[in-house]
């Protein structure tokens, strides 16, 4: 699998709308949370964002989706306020891609880099890992909490692995997981969906192939399965254009599924 970062992975349109959930601090993160209509713990999902972060009006939206699911939903901010700035999704995503000029895509490209190389190597896995399992041991300890399920996104889908691998949660969905390694995907050991489309460049149609066959001979007790949507790219799930309907379809359809994986799993 691919662990290099491309300006694809900071790309995409956000969403409008208006949140419905309430922000809270805990274990020193401010917290978007979403409560299903009956307030009900006993599904809960940890919403891991992408590099922008859990102030997005595209995740809240989404976390709230889960939430008329039936789901109670945590989006911490992991990255205490220094997620990528959203301006950036426009930068490297115009609507109208074909009317930039030669210097402005090259001035585009520059901004990524500098952006986003030193973001990576600050929030790295030994630094966001922990965060992450403070956070569950939190969630653990509250009494009326069930099961709990990950969902990640880009950057969060290899977390959501991660936690799947070592059992800290009881589902796990990736949605177009990055910086993941072949390890990622034949050490889970919990109910697993992964999503990506057939157009993603760090899950190569290849690589899903490869992953898919890893986790069958390796983890064939292990409830997985992956979706592959046609035309989507990677980000699909929460940055696509909606105003595409394809790309509309594409994303309801993975949140759909989301919704299915957590009903059985964590039911």
């Amino acid at each position: 699998m691919p662990a290099e970062l491309s300006p694809c992975c900071v790309s995409g349109h956000l969403h409008e709308g208006t949140p419905t959930g309430v922000i809270e601090k805990i274990t020193g993160f401010d917290v978007y949370i979403t409560k299903p209509d009956s307030g009900s713990k006993a599904k809960t999902i940890l919403f891991i964002t992408d590099v922008f972060g859990w102030n997005t009006p595209n995740a809240r939206l989404l976390a709230d989706e889960y939430a008329k699911a039936g789901f109670y939903v945590y989006v911490p901010d992991f990255f205490r306020g220094d997620n990528i700035p959203h301006d950036m999704l426009q930068t490297i995503a115009p609507r109208e891609p074909h009317n930039r000029s030669a210097a402005q895509v090259a001035s585009d490209n520059t901004q990524t880099t500098a952006t986003f190389g030193p973001w990576v190597t600050k929030h790295n896995e030994a630094e966001i890992k922990p965060l992450i399992d403070e956070f569950l041991k939190y969630l653990r300890a509250d009494p009326l909490t069930g099961k709990i399920g990950a969902v990640g996104f880009c950057w969060g889908g290899k977390y959501s692995l991660l936690l799947a691998g070592e059992g800290s949660v009881d589902a796990a969905v990736a949605n177009h997981p990055s910086l993941t390694t072949q390890e990622d995907y034949v050490s889970i050991n919990k109910p697993t969906q992964i999503n990506v489309g057939t157009n993603d460049i760090f899950l190569t149609n290849e690589s899903v192939e490869q992953a898919k066959k890893g986790m069958l001979e390796q983890k064939a007790d292990i409830p997985f399965e992956i979706n592959v949507y046609q035309d989507a790219v990677h980000g699909f799930t929460v940055r696509g254009d909606i105003s595409n309907l394809k790309e509309k379809e594409n994303k309801e359809a993975s949140a759909n599924a989301t919704i299915r994986w957590f009903g059985k799993y964590l039911a």
